[in-house]
């Protein structure tokens, strides 16, 4: 678990966490990294991963921009960070069939992608926060991912 993060929390959490994300009544302070996850598994549980890829960019941009922020080449929206996480999230729930939401998070969190600073494992600094990574899909250039990248609509730069 993260520092400062809560205690994986039950489906009511999540459907408040999802609801509010969905909706943009989530307070901006309660998005945490915890939160984005049960957000990406709300949604996932309710969609096929296709559905979750194509419309969670456009939801992440207008959370950002109803909370004061901006979706820039340094802040806001970041492409490969939210398709590896719908992938990441997407392959832990297959493992998982019949699994509550709390149980799919608590497994995220028992795993690498509990640590808000798993994708550096699989990608260099540099090339994660470079504008166009931020923009388009940019495959891992230290280890491949465990599990295949599902981003049927991504742009490649």
């Amino acid at each position: 678990m993260a520092k400062g993060e809560q205690p994986v929390r039950d489906d009511a959490w999540i459907s408040y966490i999802g609801e509010g994300f969905a909706d943009r009544s989530l307070p901006a302070s309660e998005f945490s990294h915890q939160a984005h996850w049960a957000a990406v598994i709300w949604l996932l549980a309710g969609h096929n991963p296709a559905w979750v890829a194509q419309e969670m960019p456009g939801m992440i941009r207008a959370f950002n921009e109803a909370h004061g922020g901006v979706n820039s080449d340094s802040e806001g929206y970041h492409e490969t960070i939210t398709l590896a996480s719908i992938a990441a999230a997407a392959h832990q729930m297959a493992q998982m069939p019949g699994a509550d939401n709390s149980e799919v998070l608590a497994a995220i969190f028992s795993a690498e992608f509990g640590d808000p600073n798993w994708l550096l494992r699989h990608w260099r600094r540099e090339t994660l926060f470079a504008p166009s990574a931020r923009r388009y899909w940019v495959a891992p250039d230290l280890v491949p991912l465990p599990f295949g990248v599902f981003h049927p609509l991504a742009k490649v730069a």
